[in-house]
């Protein structure tokens, strides 16, 4: 048995907050994915498979949750917390959305693109809702 075999080693995730410029006004958009087996609203993540980078696993899951193609950005905050028990912590990329379209699936049944402060709302989880703030610092810094 290894470290990360034993029940207090983290479960480690990683996901993007995605987001895309809006094909109306072009105003920022966010990407939240609804998985009917929480009920719950957000960014597409999910757990590492053994030996998987990081990143390379967060622009994955996005692919999988979304079937959007990602352009990674900066590194956002890793957010911890317990879920069945165990402690996970999930490693955070802002993305851009670049190609793709969204198929529901058994993970994700619906996606929503919505405006920085719709998507605060409707997320589920309050430590996912700073990560839009961060989002938004890091596409105003990389804009200007």
């Amino acid at each position: 048995m290894t470290d990360t075999d034993t029940p207090q080693a983290p479960v480690q995730a990683a996901g993007c907050v995605l987001w895309r410029r809006s094909p109306v006004d072009g105003g920022l958009e966010v990407c939240l994915v609804h998985r009917p087996k929480y009920d719950d609203w957000s960014h597409p993540k999910g757990k590492l498979k053994r030996g998987e980078d990081a990143l390379a696993g967060a622009l994955r899951e996005v692919g999988e949750e979304t079937g959007h193609r990602a352009l990674p950005g900066a590194p956002l905050s890793t957010v911890k917390y317990y879920a069945g028990g165990r402690p996970k912590e999930v490693r955070y990329w802002a993305a851009e959305a670049v190609t793709g379209a969204f198929t529901p699936n058994d993970e994700v049944d619906r996606v929503l693109w919505l405006s920085p402060a719709a998507a605060r709302n409707r997320l589920t989880q309050l430590q996912d809702r700073t990560l839009v703030d961060e989002l938004l610092v890091r596409v105003t810094e990389h804009d200007a």
